[in-house]
């Protein structure tokens, strides 16, 4: 059991506290002082049990100088051991820490797989063994300062290293305890700086906004951003949700706080369930010894994206509504409360108040998290500003590859303005880097243009066959007015596209109560 004791700094107090512990038998493994100033003292008592504790507390609250005891779940130490691999787990790139012998003392789970060893397995390995030529210890004794973009051989392949001195604040060589090296694959240089570049757009001066339903949507969104409620971001897949929640966050007065997201689509509910709240110490087999922290915890004053909210399971629906009313949760194997201050931002592809309307959703859950609501609509529907958006991914793609910018044949912006894109405007963009990376003598052609069949909808949707001809040939009218005029938007061009007079289509469309406002 961890407990922490919220106690005065005085002479002779840990003293007190720990005679009481040994008249009870109680064995303190570890004790860390803590509290934002000096105020806490945390101890970990491996068989201290919740009887004694209850025993114990009063009398421990009763030593002059201690003003409170509770249990808690981890130590300061085991907090910040967690967010760091944490930390060091989200980089794509390896990371490791050298000390001054030339050893590896720690490394994330990219630097393992480089290395083709587990996490558990680095420390002490001499980095020698798999960098050619390279003496990181005599380069930082040398330099005693920070290093960037390094030539270095790594198990054959070539990296651009960044190297961080580990030492005091003392300019001393002896003061130094090794270095932090960072890797990155030389023939990836090009993309990183393509990325960077992405990144000095930051927000929402980061979405394209050629349409002017989606400028419409933007605006929208800049009044919400700085509201500090939940926010429901409704759109297909590829239409830029987490893009969008990114900006509002950044716009809000957290934008400086953390941002984390989840992807609760296709997660067990064990797993999701870990990720999201967390688990305490030893809370099942295999869970680590020290537990571990979940985004909610990770996100502390910050945003938390939660995707493909509608695929939550009930029991995590009942945890995120309890959460959102109460500000506080409990770990997995827990029973501890932690309160926290987040700001909830989820995105889902599927209608939640028909899900609420099946009983698959939780209405209360569901205003909760409806107090803000944005709608990101289909590409389908801002081909208005097709052409400028393609252009922009033009020259997106040519940057990353590395190419001069390429032209557009004529016939594409008009096979690309016919495609239903199910994928919106990510599936654009990935289209257009392949068609980019294809392309030969600077012109992006037909033939460099790959878009899949699947999802494309029905010519003229599902009517019924049920009734007479004279019912069915109707439902078949109407559907073909209804999809007609949607490129032909008034009855005189709809008229002559279908080649009849302008009295019949006006008939016709008023026969079927078509093209009003």
């Amino acid at each position: 059991m961890r407990i922490k004791i919220h106690c005065q700094n005085r002479i002779g107090i840990l003293r007190d506290i720990l005679n009481l512990l040994v008249d009870y038998g109680i064995n303190v493994a570890r004790g860390e002082v803590g509290g934002e100033q000096g105020n806490a003292i945390y101890m970990l008592c491996p068989n201290l049990i919740n009887l004694q504790f209850q025993a114990l507390r009063p009398k421990l609250e009763a030593i002059p100088g201690v003003f409170g005891v509770k249990r808690v779940g981890l130590m300061p130490s085991e907090r910040r051991h967690l967010e760091l691999n944490a930390l060091l787990g989200a980089l794509e790139f390896p990371v490791l820490s050298i000390d001054m012998g030339g050893s590896i003392v720690a490394a994330n789970r990219a630097a393992a797989q480089l290395l083709g060893v587990r996490v558990d397995e680095v420390p002490g390995i001499p980095l020698s063994r798999y960098a050619e030529d390279f003496d990181l210890p005599e380069l930082v004794r040398a330099n005693k300062s920070r290093i960037n973009g390094l030539r270095v051989k790594v198990k054959g392949d070539v990296f651009l290293a960044d190297i961080a001195p580990l030492q005091t604040e003392h300019d001393e060589s002896d003061a130094l305890a090794g270095a932090v090296l960072t890797l990155h694959r030389a023939d990836r240089v090009g993309e990183r700086i393509y990325h960077v570049r992405k990144q000095e757009l930051r927000g929402f001066d980061s979405i394209f906004q050629s349409s002017k339903v989606m400028a419409a949507v933007v605006r929208e969104a800049r009044r919400m951003a700085p509201l500090d409620a939940p926010l429901l971001i409704e759109g297909e897949t590829g239409t830029g949700k987490e893009l969008l929640a990114r900006a509002c966050h950044l716009a809000s007065p957290r934008g400086q706080s953390p941002f984390m997201a989840l992807n609760c689509a296709g997660l067990p509910e064990s797993m999701a369930e870990t990720e999201l709240f967390g688990y305490g110490p030893g809370a099942f087999e295999g869970a680590r010894p020290e537990g571990k922290l979940g985004l909610l915890e990770l996100t502390a004053g910050g945003t938390l994206f939660l995707d493909g909210v509608g695929e939550m399971s009930p029991r995590l629906q009942a945890k995120l509504l309890r959460f959102l009313q109460d500000g506080c949760f409990r770990r997995v194997g827990s029973d501890e409360e932690v309160y926290l201050d987040v700001r909830v931002i989820c995105a889902t592809q599927v209608d939640l108040s028909e899900l609420c309307a099946k009983g698959e959703f939780r209405q209360d859950l569901y205003h909760r998290l409806n107090v803000l609501s944005l709608h990101i609509p289909p590409l389908r529907e801002c081909l208005d500003g097709l052409a400028p958006l393609v252009e922009h991914f033009l020259d997106s793609a040519s940057r990353q590859i590395g190419c001069p910018l390429p032209k557009l044949a004529p016939q594409v912006l008009d096979k690309l303005g016919h495609y239903h894109w199910p994928g919106n405007v990510r599936q654009l963009e990935n289209v257009l880097f392949q068609a980019v990376s294809l392309c030969e003598g600077g012109t992006v052609k037909l033939e460099h243009i790959r878009l899949p069949d699947y999802g494309a909808p029905q010519p003229l949707g599902e009517f019924s066959l049920e009734g007479g001809l004279d019912d069915i040939l109707g439902r078949f009218e109407k559907a073909v007015l209804e999809r007609l005029y949607h490129e032909h938007p008034s009855s005189r061009q709809l008229a002559k596209r279908l080649g009849v007079s302008h009295t019949t289509i006006a008939n016709k469309l008023r026969q079927h109560g078509l093209g009003k406002e």
